[in-house]
């Protein structure tokens, strides 16, 4: 915990990361504690979602220095599953389908991986205690029934994946959560619901980082702290007035700004995104 005020604390310093022998991340510097909302803007390209893999230990990812600590000790030695009973929590850009595993069967032996892993038997939830769980996480999220009964993700739309991660979210309950482009691919009613279950969740209790491109989820996921990623660094930080101000500017309005020349990588995913 936080030696200041106890709260749990996410602090990357300088990461440096690369995949498939390319430099990545070129020395990120963030802190997220227990309570705060973060959001993480930049171009396509520039290592938003591998910033994210790398701190939830996804594979495929080398890091070639610095460090990712979660309450003061370093997380890049414990696979993900050890990082998420430490607090962490990745939620997808892109969920994925587990045909045959209702939600329901899959939340329960998550929040059982989560809570008892040692898998002793006398500590398991009973399916009946659980489902009172799940069902008070349903009615903050705005889940309904038939969807915990469908299997994981399977013919669901985008806005359903993206409420079925706030409900992941919501049943196990994390320190610090990372979410990935939650608003990629959401017409605006879908985007409007998901955040609404975001911000059910957000308190003391949990620490935000919102992975975003666009600004528009954050006219209703309000945060206190807004970074800009380019070239596979924080470049700038502010409040949520900045990511109004990139709205305004744009990416190339704020490289002339810095007088930052585009990565390849990341100019190229421009045009394409254009």
């Amino acid at each position: 915990m936080s030696e200041s005020n106890g709260a749990a604390t996410l602090e990357i310093r300088d990461l440096h990361a690369s995949t498939a022998g390319r430099d990545i991340l070129t020395g990120v510097d963030l802190t997220v504690r227990q309570g705060e909302v973060h959001a993480l803007m930049g171009p396509n390209g520039s290592g938003k979602s591998t910033l994210a893999g790398v701190i939830m230990g996804r594979p495929g990812y080398e890091v070639t220095r610095g460090d990712v600590l979660l309450n003061g000790e370093s997380v890049l030695g414990l696979i993900a599953d050890e990082r998420a009973r430490r607090g962490l929590f990745l939620a997808f850009q892109y969920p994925v389908e587990v045909p045959g595993v209702s939600v329901v069967n899959f939340l329960r032996s998550a929040y059982n991986s989560l809570k008892n892993p040692t898998g002793d038997e006398d500590k398991k939830i009973s399916a009946l205690a659980f489902r009172k769980i799940l069902k008070e996480k349903m009615a903050m999220v705005g889940v309904e029934d038939d969807m915990v009964r469908r299997y994981v993700n399977q013919g669901f739309s985008g806005g359903e994946k993206k409420r079925m991660e706030t409900l992941q979210l919501a049943v196990l309950d994390p320190q610090i959560a990372i979410l990935d482009e939650t608003d990629s691919g959401l017409d605006i009613d879908a985007l409007k619901a998901v955040a609404t279950g975001i911000n059910q969740l957000s308190g003391p209790g949990l620490g935000l980082l919102v992975i975003t491109h666009y600004q528009r989820i954050l006219n209703y996921v309000t945060p206190e702290h807004v970074h800009v990623l380019m070239g596979g660094r924080v470049v700038k930080s502010g409040g949520a007035e900045l990511a109004k101000e990139l709205e305004e500017k744009g990416y190339e309005g704020l490289r002339s700004e810095l007088g930052i020349t585009a990565e390849t990588d990341e100019a190229e995913a421009e045009r394409v995104e254009t």
